[in-house]
């Protein structure tokens, strides 16, 4: 049995809904915060979801609130249960996405780059166009 893509998709959308909603809204645990749900993949067969979450702040807040979204993973698994009508709930299994890292870390390392290979700027401004026209005049021997 061949199940359509767009169907796995679009279950896929509700997940990354449903989980966005209910970290930010509904979950009362104080480790989590600073929470983005990125994305969400969703097996062929509608049995697994991994849902890929940015965390905001240190090694160890995100440690400690990876800890609290896969201990508080059955609750939103029973929010999706109830906003799916499909035979089963996907397991949902949390997963830190370090794009969102990866890419600020690169953006800072093009950055300084950048600054590294830039010249040094000359101290004497420029005389600019008004400088040039007295010493066409005094060239002139006005």
């Amino acid at each position: 049995m061949v199940m359509k893509t767009h169907r796995v998709a679009r279950v896929a959308e509700v997940i990354r809904e449903v989980a966005a909603e209910t970290i930010l809204f509904e979950l009362q645990d104080p480790r989590i915060k600073g929470v983005t749900v990125t994305r969400t993949e969703v097996s062929a067969d509608l049995q697994h979801a991994k849902v890929y979450v940015s965390i905001m702040g240190t090694q160890k807040e995100q440690d400690l609130c990876m800890h609290a979204l896969k201990h508080s993973a059955g609750y939103v698994q029973s929010k999706l249960g109830s906003r799916l009508k499909t035979r089963f709930t996907p397991v949902l299994k949390f997963i830190l996405d370090e794009g969102v890292k990866n890419s600020i870390e690169i953006s800072r390392l093009i950055s300084e780059a950048l600054a590294q290979s830039k010249p040094p700027q000359s101290e004497t401004p420029s005389a600019g166009p008004a400088a040039d026209q007295e010493a066409e005049q005094n060239d002139r021997g006005a």
